[in-house]
Formats: structure tokens, sequence, C-alpha cells
């Protein structure tokens, strides 16, 4: 993100994302509204989240399914109206969640959890193995491929963050009693596991496509 001129921004789950530590209500108010308007000169709106002392953004181009100049350029007007309030911009705090869902049959399983959890089964074209919330409340549900041996672990949450906070984690997990199960996908993803062997993957946009 460094190479686009864009410091405080993280590219997470095909989305730039940052934090406004804006410190109280009314400058996050102050905040918003700016963006707003110029989000509506530019024709190109974020998903923002108002908090009491801080302001979470995310821009994504819905139409190409991933980021594009469009976001890059808000991203650098965002930049510059919070440092005109006085506002830090910080990626080292925010991280997408993703599930997964581990199993050898996803066309016997996905429609339930389409169902269920009242998800839209359009992401992406060419993708049929993930779910989405059209409202963006809960997190997405990706469908991987496993074996069928038991016992085996279903269910294991996939965590995407900034590049530079994952050995922050790693090390962090570890000394709390986990272990590094695997980095063999590095530096797109690392396992990790707790201390009864449930699993957690590590993500990044590093490695890909």
């Amino acid at each position: 993100m460094a190479a686009a001129g864009l410091e405080g921004w993280a590219l997470l789950l095909g989305g730039l994302q940052t934090r406004a530590r804006t410190g109280d209500f009314a400058t996050g108010l102050a905040l918003v509204a700016a963006v707003g308007a110029a989000a509506e000169e530019a024709d190109h709106h974020p998903d923002v989240d108002l908090r009491y002392a801080h302001v979470d953004l995310r821009l994504t181009s819905h139409d190409a399914w991933g980021v594009t100049g469009r976001d890059v350029r808000l991203a650098r007007t965002v930049t510059s109206i919070a440092e005109g309030l006085g506002v830090g911009l910080d990626r080292s705090t925010v991280s997408r969640l993703e599930l997964a869902l581990d199993t050898p049959d996803r066309a016997a399983v996905q429609p339930f959890w389409r169902a269920v959890l009242g998800m839209d089964g359009r992401t992406a074209p060419g993708v049929d193995d993930e779910l989405r919330d059209p409202y963006g409340a809960l997190p997405p549900v990706r469908f991987q491929r496993s074996g069928t041996e038991e016992p085996r672990q279903r269910w294991h949450p996939d965590l995407w963050l900034d590049p530079a906070q994952v050995q922050p984690r790693i090390d962090a997990a570890v000394a709390a009693g986990g272990t590094l199960v695997s980095d063999a996908h590095a530096p797109r993803s690392w396992v990790l596991a707790d201390a009864e062997g449930n699993r957690v993957c590590l993500c990044t946009w590093q490695g890909r496509g």
C-alpha cells in the first residue's frame, strides 16, 4: 500500500480498510460528514462504521469485485480529510474475518448454510464456493474441500491482516499456548492451532494472483 501512497490503509479481502482514531464522537461525525460529501462528489461510497472514539472505513468497487483506481483515489481523499481534522489513520488494528467450512461435499451442505444464514451466493465471477451477507453484517463463508477421515475439524476462521501484523499475531498466539501448524503457504497464509487443536488461518493479500 505504500507504493500506492496509501499510508494507514490495509488491503484486506478485496477492499481497502483503515481505522480513523478520532478520539471522540463529535470528531467522528465531522469526519463522516466530510467523507460523505467527498464520496457523493466522486459517486463512489465507502462502508462506514462510526463508533465513539474511532471510525472504520472500507473501500471496494462492487462492480469489479475488488479494488480499483476509484478506491485508491477516494482513499487518498479520505486521508487528506483526516489530516485536516487532525485524525490519524491506523491499519495495524484492522482485520477482516471469514469463516471456512471444511467439507468433502460442498454441494450437499452449501444450500443449507445459504438458507439458514440468509446469504447470497453471488460473490464474484467464476466463484461459487462462497456465501456473503448482502448487507455486510455477517462474515463471508467459504467452503473448502477436505477429506472424509474422522475425526476432522469442520469450521475454522480465516483472519485477514495487514502483512506487517502477521508475525506479531503469531508470536502472541504461541505465547498464549498455541502452535504454528504450518507456514507452507506463506506469505499467503499461516495455520495456527490452540491447545486443543482448533485451527485458524492468518491470511494476507501477498502471493495471490
